[in-house]
C-alpha cells in the first residue's frame, strides 16, 4: 500500500499503479525518493522501472543488518534513469534466518557482481543468480564479515 506521503509522487504512483501490493513503505526525503518493496515483488518492480520508466542504470546493491530488530537485513537497490536524470532507492527487507531473495541479474547483467558481493559479505542469498559464489572473502572463509553478530577476534580460516 502506497503510503500518503509518497503518493503524489510520479514514480511512486507509477509502481502503485503497477502493482499494487508491491510497495509496502515508502518516504520522500531531501529530494530522495524511497520505496519499500515486498521481496517476492523486487523482480517485477525492477523490470517496470527498467523498461517503462527507463532507469536502466543500476547503480548499487547493497545491503543494511538491523541486528538484533526482526526483519534484520535490508537489501538496498539505487537506480537511475539518465534520460530523465531520476534516482529511487528501493528496499527490501529480510529476516535474519535464512535470508533470501531473488537476483535482479535477470533485468540488469551489472548486479551479478554487487549481489556477489551482499552474498559474500553479509550472507544474503540470491535465488537465481547465475554464479553466486564469494568474491571478496578467500573461498575457505567462515562466517559473513559484515553482520553485526561476526566476532571480530581469532581465528578464521
Amino acid at each position: 500500500m502506497l503510503p500518503d506521503s509518497v503518493r503524489d509522487h510520479a514514480i511512486a504512483a507509477a509502481v502503485a499503479d503497477f502493482d499494487a501490493g508491491a510497495v509496502t513503505a515508502g518516504k520522500y526525503d531531501r529530494g530522495e525518493l524511497t520505496l519499500e518493496i515486498a521481496p517476492g515483488k523486487i523482480v517485477s518492480v525492477c523490470g517496470f522501472l527498467k523498461f517503462d520508466r527507463k532507469f536502466v542504470r543500476l547503480s548499487t546493491v547493497t545491503a543494511v543488518d538491523r541486528y538484533p530488530t526482526e526483519p534484520r537485513f535490508e537489501v538496498v537497490y539505487h537506480l537511475h534513469s539518465v534520460e530523465e536524470n531520476q534516482r529511487v532507492r528501493l528496499k527490501c527487507r529480510l529476516p535474519g534466518v535464512d535470508p533470501v531473495i531473488e537476483s535482479v541479474s535477470s533485468v540488469w547483467r551489472g548486479a551479478n557482481w554487487y549481489e556477489r558481493e551482499v552474498f559474500d559479505l553479509f550472507g544474503i542469498c540470491f535465488e537465481h543468480h547465475p554464479d553466486l559464489r564469494r568474491i571478496m572473502m578467500p573461498e575457505g572463509w567462515e562466517g559473513h564479515p559484515l553482520r553485526k553478530d561476526y566476532p571480530i577476534t581469532g581465528s578464521r580460516v
